[in-house]
């Protein structure tokens, strides 16, 4: 089992990067501090993400230990994972740009409050899925990897399609720029999607290959990311 001091200064650490970082950067961008809609939206990160680590350190820290890794070992996953860091930049500067100088109202339209509102509640089941992903398979890295001892998971979200925590990943970035009020950001947040894309088929590329069992529950369940879709 991991070392609970240690593990606790790495899940700090990790939180300032995840949650502190974007902060900041879309209220460098905003230049203010009314902004509800980003206040609101830190609220619903930073109350799942601290559930979710107190659930887990409770019951198994090699589960959240397992979570913290992040030094890919597959090539095109660490292209992958650049790609990722270098466009989120410019998506949270966009939001904070955009309720700066209101660019969504001038060129496209006001978001509406309703639609903030959603894009609220479709970040939280975003991290409800994560949650839901995390329980059904305890190998469930941040990282493409096989361990010794490690089965197919099938159970759970697993059973509607294969790679469920990306779908979740997927609902959590395109509802992020509607909580932060802003059409403007909306595509660069949106290449989140292919992304994810172009990550799932590689990692199922290597788990073929890697994982025994992973062929056969791929033909088994259908659909990777989106019932009936794909």
């Amino acid at each position: 089992m991991p070392d609970g001091q240690n593990l606790v200064s790495r899940l700090v650490r990790r939180g300032l990067v995840g949650q502190v970082l974007p902060a900041a950067l879309v209220l460098g961008a905003a230049r203010t501090l009314d902004f509800w809609q980003l206040w609101a939206f830190l609220a619903v990160n930073l109350s799942t993400t601290l559930g979710f680590c107190v659930y887990f350190y409770r019951r198994d820290r090699e589960r959240l230990a397992r979570r913290l890794l992040s030094r890919e070992k597959v090539g095109a996953q660490k292209i992958i994972m650049l790609l990722w860091k270098l466009a989120s930049v410019p998506a949270y500067l966009l939001a904070g740009w955009d309720h700066r100088f209101g660019w969504s109202q001038k060129y496209l339209v006001p978001m509406p409050g309703w639609l903030t509102v959603l894009g609220l509640l479709l970040l939280l089941a975003g991290h409800l899925v994560f949650f839901w992903v995390m329980n059904a398979n305890r190998y469930a890295a941040s990282i493409i990897q096989i361990e010794s001892g490690q089965t197919v998971a099938d159970t759970g979200p697993y059973r509607l399609v294969r790679h469920p925590m990306y779908f979740g990943f997927a609902v959590l970035w395109l509802a992020a720029p509607l909580a932060l009020g802003s059409f403007i950001a909306l595509p660069v947040f949106a290449l989140a999607v292919p992304l994810l894309a172009f990550r799932l088929l590689n990692e199922e590329k290597f788990l073929r290959c890697e994982l025994p069992g992973y062929a056969e529950y791929c033909r088994q369940t259908r659909w990777r990311l989106v019932p009936l879709v794909w």
